[in-house]
């Protein structure tokens, strides 16, 4: 099939195959072993600065007031800087989005306004312009923005959101659109982006591979490894060693996550959201 631009048809068939994908890959995590192996984490900002490596972070907010913590299992420290140092001998700039999320960090931002208006709207546009079924959105915002602890590898401090810029100019490494984008254009192998852009999404990866990470297939700029997505998308046996956790700061201990596939933010909630995205919308 030849897909043009233009062809919001096709555009609309690209989305909803990959959200089933996604909620496919969904359920494979959800039954995968884990054993938490008890690892703290370190601050990627203090390893690139001792490691001399130039690197940037994020210092928006993820959700309301909370900050973002740049913070991953310690035993994945040497990947991303090895990233970072590769990265700059060729001439860019790794951009750490975000790191570590705490339960209630994700909790928050599965229902923050900007990410929430615009899954919902991805889903309308989807349904032909009508507004689909809660269910239905609820499995299109599991599949984006976990809304499930084990899900979220972000909350296992096992994963990276990233966005790459040049060292000379400070441009950023067109990806096809900045990080954090939803739409058709989101998922890694989008056809939807320039070949540059696609180019450029796949030297990223490989390059991030190249260092025991993988990619998110449904998000272009999400990498992890060590946690059941890690391990399911590498086809790797299990168990994984990273789980969603509580992370003291202060004692660096960690507590794997009670119930690790409980909702963070259950049925009613969503349909709450819905209805105040729907609010937000007509008042504009």
């Amino acid at each position: 099939m030849t897909i043009t631009a233009n062809d919001d048809t096709a555009r609309r068939a690209y989305w909803t195959e990959q959200m089933q994908l996604g909620h496919e890959l969904v359920q494979r995590v959800l039954a995968f072993e884990v054993h938490d192996c008890g690892e703290g984490f370190g601050s990627i900002p203090h390893a690139a600065t001792q490691a001399g490596v130039e690197m940037q972070f994020s210092d928006s907010k993820i959700a309301g007031e909370l900050s973002r913590l740049h913070f991953l299992r310690e035993s994945l420290l040497k990947d991303v800087i090895n990233v970072g140092r590769t990265m700059n001998d060729r001439g860019w700039i790794l951009k750490i989005e975000d790191g570590y999320r705490s339960l209630e960090m994700q909790r928050q931002l599965v229902r923050k306004p900007e990410l929430f208006d615009a899954i919902l709207k991805k889903c309308i546009w989807e349904n032909g312009g009508k507004l689909p079924s809660v269910e239905r959105i609820f499995h299109r915002a599991t599949v984006l923005v976990a809304n499930i602890p084990k899900l979220g590898t972000h909350m296992s401090g096992s994963a990276i959101d990233i966005s790459v810029f040049r060292r000379d100019d400070g441009r950023e490494i067109w990806r096809g659109n900045s990080y954090l984008e939803m739409s058709e254009q989101t998922p890694m192998r989008s056809p939807f982006v320039n070949p540059e852009a696609l180019r450029n999404r796949l030297e990223i990866t490989t390059l991030l591979e190249s260092h025991g990470f993988v990619h998110f297939p449904f998000e272009f700029w999400h990498y992890n490894q060590g946690d059941a997505m890690g391990h399911v998308l590498a086809n790797q046996p299990g168990p994984a060693r990273f789980g969603p956790v509580h992370w003291d700061p202060k004692t660096n201990k960690v507590q794997p996550c009670e119930n690790p596939l409980q909702l963070l933010n259950p049925l009613p909630v969503i349909e709450q959201e819905i209805a105040d995205a729907i609010q937000r919308a007509q008042d504009k």
